[in-house]
């Protein structure tokens, strides 16, 4: 690689460390016919759900267990975290895999949208929703004309669940 190359490499590294400083990057999905986000840098793969062991007498939310690469990990269906009306896991279904206090979960969702890379100005504070503020959501963003997205805070969502 000749030494401008590399500069030009390094600059358009620093240019995107600056930018992501000033922008936070979500996951997009839907769930009911909603759209709904949480933060990238939890979800560590997406996946086709492959078939759930059901545990007996689990709560609701818990679909069960897969195992992925070896590793199992406890399926939480956001539907019933968020008190959504339940569906099969159909062709477009996907699980999030995401760690939290060090144990992989995997989140089922209906189907992934995309990546936004949201500015500061597009995400208002959930408070906007009027009322209480449930916990498990930390903002509303318009990445688009029209379009919002419920930003979850996954921790508090699986924390509420113990």
């Amino acid at each position: 690689m000749s030494g401008l190359t590399k500069r030009h490499d390094e600059g358009a590294a620093l240019r995107r460390a600056v930018e992501l400083g000033h922008r936070t990057e979500v996951l997009a999905f839907q769930l009911a016919g909603e759209a709904y986000a949480v933060r990238i840098e939890l979800v560590t793969e997406i996946l086709r759900p492959p078939p759930l062991t059901e545990v007996p007498r689990a709560p609701s939310p818990l679909r069960g267990l897969v195992s992925v690469r070896g590793r199992l990990s406890t399926v939480v269906d956001l539907r019933s975290c968020l008190r959504l009306p339940s569906a099969p896991i159909e062709a477009k279904s996907r699980l999030l895999l995401a760690t939290h206090d060090g144990e992989s979960m995997a989140l089922l969702v209906d189907e992934v949208r995309q990546v936004y890379r949201l500015a500061e100005a597009e995400i208002e504070p959930a408070a906007a929703l009027g009322g209480e503020q449930p916990p498990y959501i930390w903002g509303i963003a318009r990445p688009a004309a029209g379009e919002l997205l419920v930003l979850l805070d996954v921790r508090q969502l699986v924390e509420g669940l113990a």
